[in-house]
C-alpha cells in the first residue's frame, strides 16, 4: 500500500473501520504455540491473547517442586505471547504497509 492509498484510507473513516475490523478478525484466528522446558509445557494463544490450550508432560509435574512447574507454565507463556506480537507486528505491517510504524509492540 502506498503513501496516497494510506492517504485515502484516514479521509475515510469507514474504510479505515473495514481495515481495522479485518484485522483484528484475521489476528483472532492466529494461533501461536509456546513452549518451555524443552517442550515439557506448551500454551497456544490466539491472536488476542486468550489461551486456547495447555499441555504438561508428565515428568515435568513433581509435587516436591511445583515452582518449577510455575515457573514452565508462565516461560511457555510469555514464549506464546511473543510470538503473538510478532504475528501481530507482521500483520499491522501487511494491512498498513508500513508506513510510520517504528517500533510497534516492541516496547521501545
Amino acid at each position: 500500500m502506498d503513501m496516497n492509498e494510506l492517504m485515502k484510507m484516514f479521509k475515510d473513516p469507514q474504510a479505515l473501520q473495514r481495515q481495522a475490523q479485518e484485522a483484528q478478525s484475521r489476528m483472532a484466528s492466529v494461533t501461536a504455540i509456546g513452549s518451555a522446558g524443552g517442550g515439557m509445557v506448551r500454551i497456544t494463544l490466539n491472536g488476542i491473547m486468550e489461551m486456547l490450550s495447555v499441555e504438561i508432560a508428565p515428568e515435568a509435574i513433581d509435587p516436591s517442586d511445583p515452582g518449577m512447574l510455575q515457573d514452565l507454565v508462565r516461560a511457555a507463556h510469555n514464549d506464546a505471547a511473543a510470538r503473538v506480537r510478532e504475528a501481530m507486528q507482521a500483520e499491522v505491517v501487511r494491512t498498513v504497509g508500513g508506513a510510520g510504524l517504528g517500533n510497534f509492540g516492541s516496547g521501545s
